[in-house]
């Protein structure tokens, strides 16, 4: 089955809403995983540089460090990072997905 884009986009929006891995996603609602994980890692050239991270999954546990939480994983950022430390966070961070 063919998807227009607007219809791709509609997957992939509520996809993120639902924090769930993109194949475990794709299964559960019928699509195919393999042509799903795809649509993900393509770039448009609008899409921002950016990850969205929901504002209940941040505290400010201390004015040292920001706390970032999703399920049982914890990232502790501190403030004073400066932004090659963020870059090398970041760079983890894909490297790891």
């Amino acid at each position: 089955m063919r998807f227009s884009e607007e219809e791709k986009a509609m997957w992939l929006e509520d996809w993120r809403r639902s924090g769930k891995k993109a194949w475990t996603y794709a299964k559960e609602n019928g699509l195919t995983p393999q042509t799903f994980v795809g649509w993900t890692k393509t770039k448009t050239g609008n899409e921002s540089c950016f990850v969205e991270v929901p504002t209940e999954a941040i505290s400010v546990e201390c004015k040292e460090e920001i706390l970032i939480e999703k399920g049982e994983l914890k990232i502790h950022i501190p403030l004073t990072i400066g932004s090659r430390g963020l870059r090398a966070i970041i760079d983890a961070l894909a490297g790891a997905a």
